[in-house]
């Protein structure tokens, strides 16, 4: 599963580094080097007697000359306790275990973080208020698909979804990291260990949605099931796919979203410590969490802050909505996650915010029976070209039907639109520009956005304008170019131009022009 370099100090203690690749390799002898926001882990063998995952604490506390940052393990089973830290700083690191019990605790080490390998720019933050950048400085712009099931569909669909994203140009994944039902298929695994079975029941959920009638010990995790999500979660970060892990939503046929305050909190400082050393970690709270009627608002706050406290890196954290729009106004959260695409009010929703805004649930490219799902491909590019003019982001989904019995794409599985090489364009044009994000214009007579001075993008919209003065800054040259979102053709325009210009256009709905600065 991982590529793990061995290195066993004194007795019953195992210690690992682990490289930022996260594939498959044998041993080679003793490492003790990782690249920066690579992922080095120390593994220790202690008791598997009564619970481990309630009764033992483990951790590990890492120092770079006067830098200590704490960090929380977790119990992988048959008596592997584990603790992940991803170095954020090139040079030496050590560490000493922590932990309840004491044949864990106290077993020190140290290793060398070295550069970061080509492809690896660090995990994703925001940047000017209302973007994201990578660590090393790279912009990143969201262009980002919904896969709901990824994380716990059996290997082949995982591999099919993972092949369908790459080829596809996706650049981040809505996943959940509870299950949810699969109509004809079953999860892989189960994140809970089985309690009790009733006689009529014989599978893990049943194919209607209903609820199941297994019972699970809420105090032992299933490792399996979380390992089985790493792999998935690897495979994005080898790929440079963002992981937005979904950590509760209301689509449960097993009680997951019922588990109780102690359940719940235990369920997400466990998340928190397996998870949140991968780079390509964002925590979602949940998914359309006004649906999940048993949690309050308090709850969904005390979620956050858990999750803001656990997490010693800090990763991108928000919440996704039904109809009741969270506050994101609120400290912990990074950005705003919204189902809508009323990206006209954006503006305003910056102001109170202050924050980037993803509207990360658009609705669907497909063609089911519900309204939210049947949108045309030339509807979904429309919704990401006006995301972008108005200085926000969006998120693709697509739920045609499945007559294999295999689940749509908005769960896993391969796609069938023709939105997502048009999204791709998009995307490629922006990172093109070289900006880190557009700020929409104020009041505009045409929807625009850009970065004043250096480039601007017009788009037209529905209208059809034959031609246009465009009222460009005087005194800097622009060069500019024709784009159609939907042939994703770029025609350059001869000449350059510099404050009231007029360009001839081609009379025709759903055009755009992008200004470049010389």
């Amino acid at each position: 599963m991982d590529r793990r370099e061995l290195i066993k100090l004194g007795t019953g203690a195992v210690f690992s580094g682990l490289a930022a690749s996260g594939r498959a390799a044998a041993p080679s002898g003793p490492s003790r080097q990782v690249e920066r926001w690579g992922l080095f882990e120390v593994e220790a063998h202690g008791s598997s007697a009564d619970n481990p995952f309630v009764d033992v604490v483990f951790g590990a506390r890492f120092t770079q000359g006067h830098r200590t940052v704490d960090v929380p393990g977790f119990y992988d089973g048959d008596g592997i306790y584990r603790v992940r830290f991803s170095p954020d700083a090139e040079g030496s690191w050590s560490y000493e275990t922590t932990s309840s019990a004491g044949e864990l605790a106290g077993k020190t080490g140290s290793f060398d973080c070295l550069p970061p390998q080509p492809g690896n720019r660090g995990p994703v933050g925001t940047a000017h208020s209302f973007h994201f950048q990578h660590a090393d400085g790279t912009p990143y712009f969201p262009f980002g698909t919904t896969c709901y099931s990824y994380g716990f569909v059996d290997e082949q669909l995982a591999r099919e979804t993972l092949e369908n994203l790459k080829t596809a140009g996706f650049n981040k994944v809505r996943m959940c990291l509870l299950p949810k039902p699969l109509g004809k298929l079953q999860p892989v695994a189960m994140p809970f260990e089985p309690l009790s079975i009733s006689p009529a029941a014989g599978e893990n959920s049943p194919n209607d949605g209903s609820k199941s009638k297994v019972r699970f010990d809420l105090t032992r995790f299933n490792p399996a099931y979380f390992q089985h999500v790493e792999r998935c979660i690897q495979d994005l970060q080898a790929a440079n796919i963002q992981a937005d892990l979904i950590l509760f939503h209301p689509y449960d046929a097993w009680g997951f979203k019922s588990m109780g305050q102690e359940a719940d909190d235990r369920y997400l400082r466990y998340a928190v410590a397996r998870l949140s050393a991968y780079r390509n970690v964002w925590w979602s709270i949940a998914n359309e969490y006004d649906l999940v009627k048993t949690k309050s608002m308090r709850d969904w706050d005390r979620f956050f802050r858990i999750v803001e406290t656990a997490d010693p890196y800090s990763r991108l954290r928000s919440i996704h909505h039904s109809r009741v729009m969270y506050d994101y106004a609120k400290p912990w959260c990074t950005h705003a996650s919204l189902q809508a695409y009323d990206f006209e009010k954006s503006a305003e929703r910056r102001a109170a915010w202050n924050k980037p805004i993803i509207y990360d649930e658009i609705q669907y490219e497909g063609n089911i029976a519900r309204r939210w799902g049947n949108l045309s491909p030339e509807e979904m590019t429309w919704r990401f070209w006006r995301a972008i003019v108005y200085g926000v982001y969006a998120t693709h989904g697509e739920t045609y039907m499945s007559t294999d019995g295999n689940p749509v794409w908005s769960d896993a599985g391969r796609l069938h639109g023709t939105s997502p090489a048009r999204i791709a364009f998009l995307h490629k044009l922006l990172e093109r520009t070289g900006t880190t994000g557009l700020m929409a214009a104020d009041n505009p007579y045409y929807l625009n956005a850009g970065n004043p001075g250096q480039l601007y993008l017009w788009y037209f919209d529905y209208h059809c304008p034959a031609e246009y003065d465009f009222p460009l800054p005087p005194k800097v040259r622009f060069k500019a170019t024709l784009i159609d979102p939907w042939s994703m053709t770029l025609s350059p325009v001869a000449g350059t131009f510099s404050g009231k210009s007029k360009i001839s256009l081609p009379g025709k709905p759903y055009r755009a022009v992008l200004f470049e600065k010389v």
